[in-house]
């Protein structure tokens, strides 16, 4: 069974200071290539700061993103999970919380950022590669 571990053991872990203005923060992503953030204060979690906090805190209530900090607008009712949890695991409290990402947690320590896409690649290719050794058998076997 795949852990959340095997998905994120290697990955670069980046996060923003809850001080930084949205402009700033969303450039950050932009070049990240990201469509969330964990927002941190030294080792604790402060929230997460989406697109979707972006459209509905910032845009249509017209705020100057130039002028408006992470902090006033990110999301902060966060799910987090631990490493070793499944990747079922992982699914389910996605489900559950109605979000797309989860920081993944060791010994109560934020250590990597999880999103719904990294799952589905990380299934896509299992699957991909299910497909390659049935086809290679199948072939084999002829």
């Amino acid at each position: 069974m795949s852990r959340v571990r095997d998905i994120v053991h290697d990955r670069k872990f980046f996060f923003v200071e809850e001080h930084k203005t949205v402009a700033d923060v969303a450039r950050r992503m932009a070049e990240l290539h990201v469509g969330a953030i964990l927002v941190m204060n030294g080792d604790q979690i402060r929230g997460i700061f989406s697109e979707r906090d972006l459209m509905i805190r910032v845009v249509i209530e017209r705020l100057d993103p130039e002028q408006t900090s992470v902090g006033q607008v990110m999301s902060t009712q966060i799910a987090t999970i631990d490493e070793g949890a499944s990747l079922e695991d992982a699914m389910e409290l996605m489900r559950v919380n109605s979000c797309r990402h989860l920081p993944v947690t060791r010994s109560s320590r934020v250590v990597a950022f999880l999103s719904m896409r990294d799952l589905m690649n990380y299934e896509l290719e299992l699957k991909t590669e299910e497909l390659h050794h049935m086809r290679a058998y199948i072939n084999g076997s002829l």
